[in-house]
């Protein structure tokens, strides 16, 4: 970690960002919104992981949104990809490490409610573990022991509440239920994840959540919804119609991040 942040310093510009940003699929045009400072692949960076998922960037990037100085992380390592949920340990802590305080998760998701349709934005106000799997496991000490009652700050997310209201989008609350992919779900699944209390289902974000309450961030997510779930249309999924269907549900929560981005500005500190 210290290689990287030690990397990674000098292209703050002296500026330092209290925000931190995970990009999504769907939101990887956000970037372009920003004015862009430094951009680096994560394959250049010591010890990050390398996605391979197409449709994430696999960027971190030194910009600022609406004024205040952000480092967004533009695209993710998912626990698919090697069955590991301490996949995104090193960004996070390296985001951590450069003094960021919040944390910013975003993701495309699928609906299991017939009001919440593709092209919507639902901010995260709990999740369901469902995978069963903690990017905790096999650390030791005391702190690993994380209570997640307050996982997504409540201050963050009325700022949000506040911003999409200025901008008079629709921005709904609900649970996030995380599978572990790469394939979706079934029918049954997707009935059962309504019973359980979810509203969404998708592939990531909840480790992420759980290493970044372990580094003591406060954290905010949203999804992107692109697809109703299995067996709720009759139409069979695929990662093509999320690529699709993602970036016209990211224009809008792009909007309501800068929007509220925008309130920081004037308090952004410089060094």
């Amino acid at each position: 970690m210290t290689v990287a942040i030690d990397a990674l310093r000098p292209h703050l510009h002296g500026l330092r960002p209290r925000t931190g940003i995970v990009l999504g699929s769907g939101l990887g045009r956000f970037v372009e919104a920003l004015d862009v400072l430094y951009r680096v692949s994560y394959a250049d960076l010591p010890g990050f992981p390398v996605s391979r998922v197409s449709g994430h960037a696999g960027e971190l990037v030194v910009a600022r949104a609406s004024g205040t100085p952000v480092i967004v992380l533009s695209g993710r390592v998912h626990f698919y990809e090697s069955g590991d949920a301490n996949a995104m340990r090193m960004p996070i802590e390296t985001l951590a490490g450069l003094g960021i305080e919040n944390l910013i998760l975003t993701n495309s998701a699928g609906s299991v409610r017939e009001d919440l349709p593709p092209g919507s934005v639902l901010r995260t106000a709990d999740h369901i573990a469902f995978s069963g799997r903690s990017p905790l496991i096999g650390m030791e000490g005391d702190d690993r022991f994380v209570g997640m009652t307050n996982a997504y700050d409540a201050a963050l997310a009325a700022r949000m509440d506040a911003a999409a209201a200025r901008l008079g989008e629709t921005l709904q609350s609900g649970v996030y239920m995380w599978f572990s992919g790469p394939n979706f779900e079934t029918p049954a699944e997707i009935r059962m994840a309504r019973i359980l209390g979810a509203d969404a289902v998708g592939m990531s974000t909840v480790p992420e959540v759980i290493l970044a309450r372990y580094f003591g961030l406060k954290v905010l997510a949203a999804s992107v919804i692109t697809n109703y779930g299995a067996g709720m249309t009759g139409a069979e999924l695929s990662h093509a119609e999320t690529k699709e269907m993602a970036p016209k549900g990211g224009e809008r929560l792009g909007r309501i991040l800068l929007a509220m981005l925008e309130e920081d500005a004037d308090g952004a500190a410089t060094g």
